[in-house]
């Protein structure tokens, strides 16, 4: 049974698919969540506070979609460059799904969109590479923000750094980090400017970190 909390952010975000987030209203959130609006307050502090909250939750969702993309990916003995194909598909997908994880990737957003959800943060450290890896900045869950472009590349960066490190130890791991930067960056060229279809983006993605990596195989 998902806590008041998570009823509220799937309430928000409904809210949010149905009408521009400045027509969207804290009593009606909490009249769907099944909850009153004492509670949403306790939750979230204010409007403000619930469209961070809201827009962290989409950002952990795709970054959890990425490594279970690139961990898919390497169990079905996917080279380097199709482990990152994954990744790019996930990240296609979820821009055009989801209107707060393209703004989030993009720093850009519609009027639809509450200006708190793409306001950047310092993110938590990743587990993985040590030189690729964002400065902790622990916060109270309603103070949570979407991470800006630049943090979401690092942290896009670091997960397949994690993936590319584990799966293919001969690679040098500045040159996978090096790889993995540049192909994050073609990416999310794809998902301002589309291409003719995901598959051939994709395709370039997985051409792209072969020749940067083809040396170290």
């Amino acid at each position: 049974m998902p806590t008041a909390r998570e009823s509220l952010l799937d309430a928000a975000l409904a809210a949010l698919g149905a009408r521009p987030w400045a027509a969207v209203r804290m009593v009606d959130v909490a009249l769907s969540a099944g909850v009153s609006r004492q509670t949403l307050y306790n939750e979230f502090s204010s409007k403000e506070g619930l469209a961070r909250a809201l827009a962290r939750r989409e950002a952990d969702m795709f970054l959890a979609g990425v490594e279970n993309a690139l961990a898919e990916a390497e169990r079905q003995g996917a080279d380097a460059g199709d482990c990152f194909a994954a990744a790019a598909a996930w990240t296609l997908h979820s821009a055009r799904r989801s209107p707060l994880v393209r703004a989030t990737l993009t720093g850009c957003r519609s009027e639809r969109l509450p200006a708190a959800a793409v306001a950047g943060i310092p993110l938590q450290r990743s587990p993985h590479p040590r030189r690729f890896t964002a400065a902790p900045a622990p916060m109270a869950p309603a103070a949570e923000a979407a991470p800006s472009p630049a943090e979401l590349v690092t942290e896009i960066r670091n997960r397949a750094v994690g993936a590319l490190e584990h799966g293919y130890p001969k690679l040098d791991l500045a040159d996978i980090g090096w790889a993995c930067e540049v192909a994050v960056r073609l990416t999310l060229a794809y998902v301002v400017a589309p291409s003719a279809s995901d598959e051939d983006a994709c395709l370039q993605v997985a051409r792209l970190v072969r020749g940067l990596l083809a040396h170290g195989w």
